[in-house]
């Protein structure tokens, strides 16, 4: 049987369609891996940052959701250096076909399924 990836997807909240899509994409394929969902309506507490990070900690990669949104994310922000903290791997996925905005340290890629794959294959 082979080994199930988890992965964490970190996302502005602006941009939960495209987080929706990407769900319904792996249940479309055969994919390699579960994914997390953390998202929240509510403001961050530290009880929120405690479950996330347990979270991050459990999974074997991150995916960020890329976007304008993301620049002023603090939730995803803290989600990204959590993960960072935790030493795992980020891949940047752009979010819309027009909106190429820059993370700083975030390796961010074209939404295709063999760039994602790829990412998970490495894990």
């Amino acid at each position: 049987m082979a080994y199930t990836k988890i992965i964490f997807v970190a996302f502005a909240i602006e941009d939960e369609r495209q987080r929706d899509l990407l769900k319904g994409q792996s249940l479309n394929t055969s994919s390699p891996f579960e994914y997390v969902d953390m998202s929240v309506k509510e403001p961050y507490d530290s009880e929120w940052k405690a479950r996330v990070s347990t979270r991050i900690r459990r999974s074997d990669g991150i995916i960020a959701f890329v976007s304008k949104n993301s620049l002023t994310s603090s939730g995803q922000k803290w989600e990204i250096e959590c993960a960072r903290r935790e030493k795992k791997k980020v891949l940047g996925v752009w979010a819309y076909t027009n909106d190429r905005t820059n993370l700083p340290r975030v390796n961010t890629v074209v939404w295709r399924w063999a760039a994602i794959e790829k990412f998970i294959d490495m894990l």
